[in-house]
C-alpha cells in the first residue's frame, strides 16, 4: 500500500531541491555544488553540501544525507508517503495510490484540515472584529498579547452562541462530528463545541490545523480549559503538541525542545525569544509525545514542576531516554511561576532558566537536598536517604554510583553505607545502549576541508566519476578494481541500479552514506582516464603480489613466472598515464577475468 512508483519518481525529479532546502537554511553556490549551514545540527562553519543536478544532499558534520524526499521526511517529521504528498502539493503534481482506500483516506485528511482551517479563520476574525469579543481582547492585552501576537498564533474567540460556527460552516452531521467542531443534540440539531472561550488553534507538525484548546475568561463559569475531544477523526491529546509546527525549526538547529504545560506558556516563551517551546494539550506527557519529540530533537527541557509526579514520572522519563534516545532536563523556574508569567515579568530569567536546565535526576536530587536540614547529623542522614531513593530509580548503575558519591560528599556521610542503602531500594535493571560505529571509512579526509574533495583514494575517485558521469567510465570498470569491500559494494550498487537514488535505496546504510557524500562533491576535475590508470596500476600490483606469494607457497615458481612478468611490466608502464589502448583494455580484461580471484588468493 502506497503511492505509485512512477509518481514518486516524478516528484523526486521535478521538485527543486535547492528551493526546498533554502526554506530552512541559506545555501551559497561554490562551483557546481551548494554549501550552507546544516539545518539538522548546530554548526558555525558550513558543512552541508547539495548537488542540485543529482538532487541529493550530504552533511560532512553529522553525516545526514538523502534526496529531496528524505530531506522533507527529516525536517518535517513525516513518513515517506507524507513527504511525497507534501512535495506534490507544493508542485501541483497529482498522485495515484496503489490502494484506492489509502488515497481516499489521505484525501479525507486533507478535507478535514480544510474544514478546521475555516473554523480557525472564523474564530480569529471574531476575536479581531466582533464587539462581543472585547472582554477577550482586554484579557489578552492584560497578558501582554497585542493584535500582532494574536495574528501570529491565530488566536480566536468562540462567541457565546450555541451554533454560530455550525451555521457558518454548514457542515453535514458526519463532518461536524469528525472534525470535533460540534455535536448533535437530542432534537437532531447541531451545536458548537466551543462557546464563550478564547481558542488557540492546534496544528500538526506540517502546519495542518487539527483542533483547538479553549480557555474561559477569568469571570466565566466552567472548566478553565477545554480541548477538542478525542472523538475527532484526526485529533488525539495523547499525540499532539501545541506549537510544534512553529518550534521545529529552532528545535532542529539546537537539538532541543522546551515542553510547557499551557498554550500561554508557549506564547510567552516565543515572546522571550525561545521559539522551540511546545505544550501538551490537557494531558501529561505520553510515550507518543516522547516519540514525536525524538523526531525533532534529542534534548528535552521540562519547563514545569518535574518533581511533583513522583516515581512513576521518573520511570517514564528514564524509559523514554532509553527507548527514544532522549535526554531530559528541568528548568529551575521560581517557585509558583510558569513560563507564561515569567516571560512577562522577567524574560531574561526565563531564558536563563532554560539555558541552565539541569539533568532530570540532578534537578530532583538538588531539590531534596535544598529543602533538607544539612546543619545537623540527623538532617543530613535523612536528606541523604531521601535523595538515594530518587537515585535508586535510575536504571544505570554507573549513574547511580556517581550520584551516590556526590550525595555522600554534600551530606558528609560514609559512601559505603550510602551505597548499601541505595542497593536496598528497588531499582530497574541496568540497561546498556549500543553505540553505532563510525561509518567514515577509506581514510576519508577530515579537518579543514569539510567536503572531503581532496586526496581521495583512486577507488573513491572512480566511484565519484561513476556517480556524476557514469557514461564516461561504467563500461571500463569491474569489481576486481576495488580492493575495499565498501567501495566494491558501492560500485555493484551503482551498476545494478537505474540511477543514484535507486542505488542508495537498495543499498545498506554504509553504501548509501558513501554514495551520498560522493554525490555532493565537485567532480568536474576528475579525469576518468587518469582514474582508470591508477585503478589498473594498483590492481595489477595486488595481483602480482598475490601470485608471487602463491608461487612461493607452491614451490612452482615457473608456473606463475610469465603472468607475474606481464603484470610487473604493466605496473611499470602505468606509472605514467597511458591511453585507453589495446594494451590497457587487455589488462582490464585480464583483471576482470582473473584479478579478483587472484587478489583474494
Amino acid at each position: 500500500m502506497g503511492i505509485v512508483d512512477e509518481d514518486v519518481r516524478k516528484v523526486r525529479d521535478e521538485c527543486d531541491i535547492i528551493r526546498i532546502i533554502t526554506e530552512h537554511t541559506q545555501l551559497r553556490k561554490t562551483g557546481s555544488q551548494w554549501m550552507g549551514l546544516c539545518p539538522f545540527h548546530g554548526e558555525r562553519s558550513p558543512s552541508f553540501s547539495v548537488n542540485a543536478e543529482k538532487g541529493v544532499y550530504y552533511c560532512f558534520g553529522c553525516q545526514v544525507s538523502g534526496d529531496v524526499i528524505d530531506f522533507v521526511r527529516e525536517i518535517e517529521g513525516l513518513d515517506f508517503a507524507g513527504s511525497v504528498e507534501f512535495l506534490a502539493a507544493k508542485t501541483g503534481i497529482p498522485l495515484r495510490y496503489t490502494d484506492h482506500n489509502e488515497g481516499k483516506r489521505r484525501n479525507r485528511r486533507k478535507e478535514h484540515a480544510e474544514i478546521v482551517q475555516k473554523a480557525v479563520d472564523f474564530y480569529h476574525q471574531r476575536l479581531l472584529e466582533d464587539p462581543a469579543a472585547r472582554p477577550a481582547r482586554d484579557y489578552l492585552r492584560s497578558r501582554g498579547y497585542d493584535s500582532e501576537i494574536a495574528r501570529k498564533f491565530q488566536i480566536g474567540w468562540a462567541p457565546d452562541d450555541w451554533s454560530v460556527l455550525s451555521r457558518h460552516l454548514r457542515l453535514d452531521d458526519e463532518d461536524l462530528l469528525a472534525t470535533g467542531l460540534g455535536g448533535i443534540n437530542k432534537h437532531g440539531g447541531q451545536y458548537d463545541f466551543f462557546r464563550a472561550r478564547i481558542v488557540f488553534p492546534i496544528f500538526d507538525p506540517q502546519s495542518n490545523p487539527v483542533g483547538f484548546g479553549g480557555r474561559k475568561l477569568p469571570e466565566s463559569e466552567g472548566p478553565k480549559y477545554k480541548n477538542t475531544s478525542d472523538v475527532a477523526e484526526y485529533y488525539s491529546k495523547s499525540d499532539v503538541l501545541y506549537g510544534l509546527h512553529s518550534a521545529k525549526a529552532e528545535a532542529g538547529r539546537l537539538n532541543e525542545l522546551v515542553v510547557c504545560e499551557g498554550y500561554t506558556d508557549v506564547i510567552g516563551c516565543h515572546l522571550a525569544g525561545i521559539e522551540r517551546a511546545v505544550a501538551t494539550c490537557g494531558t501529561a506527557l505520553t510515550p507518543s509525545h516522547a516519540r514525536t519529540i525524538g523526531r525533532f530533537a534529542k534534548r528535552v527541557v521540562l519547563a514545569f514542576d518535574a518533581d511533583g509526579a513522583g516515581q512513576s514520572a521518573a520511570e517514564r522519563v528514564y524509559a523514554w531516554e532509553e527507548e527514544f534516545g532522549l535526554q531530559f532536563a528541568v528548568a529551575g523556574l521560581p517557585e509558583g511561576a510558569d513560563p507564561g508569567d515569567l516571560a512577562g515579568s522577567d524574560p531574561a530569567r526565563l531564558k536563563r532558566a532554560i539555558s541552565e536546565a539541569r539533568p532530570f535526576l540532578e534537578f530532583r536530587v538538588d531539590r531534596v537536598l535544598a529543602r533538607g536540614d544539612l546543619d545537623s547529623a540527623e538532617g543530613r542522614a535523612r536528606s541523604a536517604t531521601e535523595a538515594m531513593v530518587l537515585v535508586a530509580e535510575h536504571p544505570d548503575s554507573l549513574v547511580r554510583d556517581q550520584y551516590a558519591m556526590s550525595i555522600a560528599d554534600r551530606c558528609q556521610v560514609g559512601i559505603e553505607e550510602l551505597r548499601r542503602r541505595g542497593a536496598a531500594a528497588t531499582v530497574a535493571a541496568s540497561r546498556g545502549r549500543a553505540v553505532s560505529p563510525d561509518l567514515r571509512t577509506n581514510s576519508w579526509p577530515t579537518g579543514a576541508d569539510p567536503t572531503g574533495t581532496s586526496h581521495l583514494t583512486p577507488e573513491l575517485q572512480a566511484l565519484r566519476v561513476l556517480v556524476h558521469r557514469p557514461e564516461e567510465i561504467i563500461d571500463r570498470l569491474s569489481p576486481s578494481l576495488f580492493s575495499d569491500q565498501l567501495n566494491r559494494a558501492s560500485y555493484v550498487a551503482l551498476v545494478a541500479a537505474d540511477d543514484l537514488h535507486g542505488a542508495r535505496a537498495a543499498a545498506g546504510s554504509e553504501v548509501a552514506d558513501l554514495l551520498g557524500r560522493l554525490a555532493v562533491q565537485e567532480a568536474s576535475d576528475d579525469d576518468p582516464l587518469g582514474v582508470l590508470n591508477r585503478l589498473a596500476y594498483l590492481a595489477a600490483q595486488r595481483a602480482a603480489a598475490s601470485l608471487e606469494a602463491r608461487a612461493r607457497q607452491s614451490g612452482d615458481i615457473a608456473a606463475y613466472q610469465s603472468v607475474i612478468a606481464y603484470l610487473r611490466k604493466e605496473v611499470i608502464r602505468l606509472r605514467d598515464v597511458v591511453p585507453y589502448d589495446d594494451e590497457l583494455k587487455g589488462l582490464l580484461q585480464w583483471l576482470r577475468d582473473h584479478g579478483e580471484g587472484t587478489a583474494n588468493g
